[in-house]
């Protein structure tokens, strides 16, 4: 069984027998338990222990090993509903570990990140913007609620993803305000094999010299110029969506492989030149997908 057997099957496995233990089981207890060989549970266990899975503590010459607090298994993709409700009341209740803890358990349960990103911390975001619009929460509470979003994002960043040479891209926020949508993107576009340099919020680079500054960027980013190069905007207005396609604009007429995506608020027939304007981040990531595909050498 230990040889076929799937690391997210054990996982589950470990769930069901450590949760309500309170005193732990040794190594062996769980191998017999589990039905595996007792060094290759060893193995698994030490790379669950560095995952935050679980925690161990040796008594004597003995090693017990118990389930960290806040361990959950899901069932996906039917429980995306369920977990953003548990994220959203996490979140509001500014509990930011068991915010990390849930995120963490729905990519231990096979959660894919774009989904999480999208169906979860997005509507998060709008929700504490609601909330704060309506008076419900202050601008330090609303500050906070806002750091840890980031910081869950940041978990998908963080997980270890080969990156395909032939797909890069810089993301950038025009403002305050859509900085989560960058760092959500940034997130998904690493889940996804991508080179991602994300830049934050730019909105102190409006200046005469930001097309100066890209240009230096690229140079030192894409130096073997292979696949694709996007671009990514997101703004809260018009103005900042304008502005950055005018700075990026001059470097990327110097290569066809170099394309340009604005997300954000903008009029009907807004004129603005680029290769995609939308105001759905779902349409910037597919775009992105089917262009990269489209320009593989």
């Amino acid at each position: 069984m230990g040889r076929g057997y799937l690391a997210e099957e054990i996982r589950q496995k470990l769930i069901s027998i450590l949760r309500d233990s309170d005193t732990g089981m040794s190594g062996v207890g769980i191998s017999e338990r589990i039905g595996i060989n007792r060094l290759t549970m060893t193995k698994y266990l030490k790379v669950f222990a560095a995952e935050g899975l679980l925690r161990q503590k040796s008594i004597g010459n003995v090693t017990l090993w118990f389930l960290e607090p806040g361990q959950e298994s899901f069932s996906f993709p039917d429980d995306y509903f369920k977990v953003a409700e548990m994220y959203l009341e996490h979140l509001t209740k500014c509990s930011k570990d068991s915010v990390y803890s849930l995120v963490r358990n729905c990519l231990h349960s096979g959660a894919s990140a774009s989904r999480l990103a999208l169906e979860v911390m997005i509507p998060a975001s709008a929700e504490v913007q609601k909330m704060y619009d309506a008076g419900k929460i202050g601008s330090a509470e609303q500050s906070l609620m806002r750091m840890i979003l980031s910081e869950s994002l940041q978990i998908f960043v963080q997980l270890p993803v080969a990156a395909d040479t032939k797909r890069s891209v810089i993301v950038l926020a025009a403002d305050s305000q859509s900085v989560i949508f960058s760092e959500a993107a940034s997130a998904i576009y690493h889940s996804e094999g991508w080179r991602v340099w994300h830049l934050g919020d730019m909105s102190h680079a409006v200046d005469v010299m930001f097309d100066t500054d890209l240009q230096k960027l690229v140079g030192r980013v894409w130096k073997k110029k292979s696949g694709l190069l996007a671009v990514v905007v997101f703004s809260d207005t018009h103005e900042g969506l304008n502005f950055f396609a005018d700075s990026v604009n001059p470097v990327r007429k110097k290569s066809n492989r170099i394309k340009l995506a604005l997300c954000g608020k903008m009029p009907k027939n807004a004129g603005l030149e680029c290769d995609l304007a939308t105001g759905r981040i779902e349409d910037i990531l597919q775009w992105s997908r089917t262009v990269s595909e489209s320009m593989r050498d």
